[in-house]
C-alpha cells in the first residue's frame, strides 16, 4: 500500500510570529545600512557630493518604487493622515542621515542617529503620557552622557559641524516618525517605501539650496560609475532595505526597533575604521558604549512585553 505523502512541515511564515520576523529583518537591514556610507562617499568622489548625490538616489528610488505605489494607490488613499505623515517624516530623517555621512565622521553620525531610544523615551512621556520610571530616567541620563563624550572628545560637547547636526536631527526625527508609524501606519512595504523615498526627496530639495551649489554632471568617463552606484543605492538600500524597515516598524515598538538596528552601529564603526581610516578616540569609544547601553536598558522591557 503506497504511503500517503506528508505535507512539508516547516512553514516558517506561519510558525514564526511577525514580531520575530521583523526583528530578524531589522538586524539584517541595520547591518546593510552600516556600509551605506561607502556608496555615498563613492558618489561624492565622482563629483556628486553633498546633498546632490543623496537627492539623485532618492529620486531614483521614487522611480523604481512608483509601479508598486501605483498598484497600491487605494491603500495610500485610505491611509490615515498621521500614518502618511509619519512615513514621510521617516524618509526625511534618513535623508538627513545620508547627507550627514558625507559631511561628518561616519561613526559619530551613526552614533548621533542612534540616540533614538533616548528621544523615544521622551516622546513616550510627552506625547503618550507614559510614566517616567527610574529606568527611563537612567536611559536618558546614560544616553546624554554618552552623547556628551562622543561630541566632547575634540572640545565642547556640542555638534562640531553640519554632519554632526544632521546626524543628531535625523535621530530625533526618526524617533518621532517611528512612534507615529507604530501607531498609525497601515501601508505595505512597497507603497510605504515609495512614500519614504518621497519624504527623503522632499527633504533633499529643501536642503539643497542651503548646503551646496549644483556641481554639474560628472564627466562621461566617470558618469557611468556614478550612475551605477546611484542605481545600486536606490535599489538595495532605499527600495529593498527600506521596504523591510517600513514593514518592521509597524510590528515593533520604537525602542526595540532602535536597538535591533544597532547592528548598523557595529558594522558602520568597524567598516569606517577599516576602509575610511575613521576610528573613534578612546573617549568617543566610551561615549559610544554608553549610547549603546542606554539603548539596551530601554529595549529590555520592550522585548519582555513582545515575547509575552
Amino acid at each position: 500500500m503506497p504511503r500517503k505523502a506528508t505535507p512539508f512541515p516547516l512553514d516558517l511564515a506561519s510558525r514564526v510570529s511577525p514580531s520575530r520576523l521583523a526583528a530578524l529583518g531589522i538586524l539584517l537591514a541595520g547591518a546593510l545600512w552600516g556600509v551605506y556610507w561607502y556608496p555615498v562617499r563613492r558618489i561624492e568622489a565622482l563629483q556628486l557630493g553633498g546633498v546632490w548625490g543623496s537627492l539623485i538616489i532618492a529620486a531614483t528610488a521614487c522611480v523604481v518604487l512608483s509601479p508598486w505605489a501605483l498598484v497600491q494607490r487605494r491603500r495610500l488613499v485610505r491611509s490615515s493622515a498621521l500614518g502618511l505623515a509619519s512615513v514621510t517624516l521617516g524618509g526625511a530623517a534618513f535623508m538627513l542621515y545620508s547627507i550627514g555621512l558625507v559631511h561628518g565622521q561616519v561613526a559619530v553620525v551613526i552614533l548621533l542617529f542612534y540616540l533614538t531610544p533616548v528621544w523615544s523615551t521622551l516622546i513616550e512621556r510627552l506625547w503618550w503620557r507614559w510614566p517616567l520610571t527610574g529606568r527611563r530616567v537612567t536611559v536618558i541620563l546614560v544616553g546624554l552622557v554618552g552623547l556628551g563624550l562622543v561630541l566632547g572628545a575634540n572640545g565642547y560637547p556640542l555638534p562640531h559641524g553640519i554632519g554632526d547636526w544632521l546626524g543628531l536631527a535625523s535621530g530625533l526625527m526618526w524617533a518621532v516618525a517611528s512612534s507615529g508609524m507604530r501607531s498609525h501606519n497601515t501601508l505595505g512595504p512597497g507603497e510605504g517605501s515609495f512614500l519614504f523615498a518621497v519624504g527623503a526627496l522632499a527633504a533633499a530639495v529643501l536642503l539643497a539650496p542651503f548646503l551646496s551649489p549644483w556641481p554639474g554632471l560628472p564627466p562621461m568617463e566617470t558618469g557611468w560609475h556614478a550612475a551605477g552606484w546611484i542605481l545600486t543605492a536606490a535599489i538595495l538600500w532605499w527600495s529593498a532595505s527600506l521596504a523591510l524597515v517600513v514593514w518592521a516598524a509597524g510590528h515593533l515598538p520604537p525602542a526595540r526597533l532602535g536597538i535591533l538596528m544597532m547592528s548598523e552601529v557595529l558594522v558602520g564603526v568597524f567598516s569606517a575604521a577599516l576602509f575610511a581610516n575613521e576610528s573613534l578616540t578612546w573617549l568617543q569609544g566610551l561615549g559610544a558604549a554608553l549610547v549603546i547601553t542606554a539603548a539596551v536598558l530601554e529595549v529590555i522591557p520592550a522585548r519582555a512585553r513582545a515575547d509575552a
